[in-house]
């Protein structure tokens, strides 16, 4: 019987609120519900909800004094809101509250509660000591099209095999175009999916998604990958990200998931005289992981090659780190050619230095080949020129 008792409000944050419309939308089964203090021991003693891989248990416990003293005075059958930005997101029927360990629960997702762990700290700040259960409605819940792009994806080309990758793509790489490239040969969609931070520090999200679609767009034959926003909460951290990424994966219909071989998550122990990876844990999760070759540029071979073929040694090799990088645009430098597309670091450098130049079209015009016809040049034609002149070889 639910409770007239109303008024009982508790307040989450963006990432709480992606976890909670996730679950919802089916995208985290077999995970389907918060979990009470019974199920939550049970998931987290076995790994598994309904003989299916589930790597910790799925609840609600946010942080704060406020939140806090709301959550001790419920009982069960309470109505209690949920505010997200201040505004209604949802209403929950309380089935029960219950306390966790929040070091343990730190442990469960990352695998360590050092708080030198990136990512650690931030989540143990916004994590609760009481936790609440029950059914929940989502109140002006958003429409969720990824699904039917992917499904219309599939349609439009009678897809068999749909892979996933997921990437933050911060930025776009060489390398993480041979590895879009090397999992469309062996697939007839791939889905992107790449990682929407709360926390936009570096690239945001929508240039990161434009330099994908230009690369897509000019490089990759038409119809055959697609691009979905993901979330990128706290649940994708730590060792257990590959095991969500599947999970998600599976649940928007892909049947395939590629990984590199660096993967944070991918982790190597021994276990019962074998080699084994988290890819071992996941249970009753149809779907295909591939774990994709590391790739570096080798000026021996004087191109990009997978690290497990080529003879010539690191000496000879250059890995692809994206926040090195990364911290070249941000210094305003042009990466070489063989880091980054030419176009894509115009793109992004145009995006985080607007407005660079004192006088852009002097500048232009002085240092430049022109045709002789005076037109506007943006700062990322600008960059591409420039770029063509740290190419030119005849003086060397």
């Amino acid at each position: 019987m639910i409770s007239s008792r109303k008024n009982k409000t508790l307040l989450i944050d963006s990432e709480a609120a992606s976890a909670l419309e996730l679950l919802k939308n089916g995208l985290l089964a077999p995970a389907t519900s918060l979990m009470n203090a019974q199920r939550s021991k049970k998931v987290l003693k076995s790994g598994l909800i309904n003989g299916k891989t589930f790597p910790f248990p799925f609840i609600l416990a946010p942080s704060g004094k406020m939140n806090a003293q709301v959550l001790k005075s419920l009982k069960t059958g309470d109505e209690l809101e949920i505010l997200f930005n201040q505004e209604p997101f949802a209403t929950l029927i309380v089935e029960e509250v219950f306390k966790i360990d929040k070091s343990e629960r730190i442990k469960q997702i990352y695998g360590t509660d050092d708080t030198s762990h990136p990512g650690v700290m931030t989540t143990l700040n916004r994590l609760g000591s009481l936790a609440v259960s029950g059914e929940y409605i989502l109140l002006n819940k958003p429409l969720n099209t990824n699904q039917e792009i992917i499904n219309n994806a599939k349609h439009r080309i009678d897809a068999k095999h749909t892979t996933a990758i997921v990437m933050a793509a911060n930025p776009l790489h060489r390398a993480h175009e041979r590895l879009i490239r090397q999992a469309l040969e062996n697939t007839d969609l791939l889905v992107i999916f790449l990682l929407r931070s709360y926390t936009e520090s570096n690239l945001s999200y929508d240039i990161r998604k434009e330099s994908l679609d230009y690369f897509i767009s000019n490089f990759l034959t038409k119809n055959h990958v697609v691009i979905v926003p993901l979330e990128n909460s706290y649940i994708f951290a730590g060792y257990n990200e590959i095991i969500i990424d599947a999970i998600v994966a599976k649940n928007y219909g892909c049947d395939r998931l590629t990984i590199g071989i660096n993967h944070a998550g991918l982790g190597m122990f021994y276990d019962c005289n074998s080699n084994k990876s988290i890819i071992d844990r996941v249970i009753g999760i149809e779907i295909e992981i591939t774990i994709a070759s590391e790739y570096v540029y080798c000026d021996k071979c004087t191109t990009l090659v997978s690290k497990n073929i080529c003879p010539h040694g690191q000496h000879h090799q250059i890995s692809y780190h994206s926040d090195s990088i990364l911290e070249l645009l941000e210094l305003g430098i042009l990466p070489p050619t063989m880091l980054m597309r030419k176009e894509i670091s115009a793109r992004i450098l145009s995006h985080i230095f607007p407005n660079r130049f004192k006088n852009l079209e002097k500048l232009y015009y002085d240092i430049l080949p022109v045709e002789g016809l005076l037109k506007e040049h943006t700062e990322a034609d600008f960059y591409l020129e420039l770029m063509k002149l740290y190419q030119t070889t005849s003086l060397t």
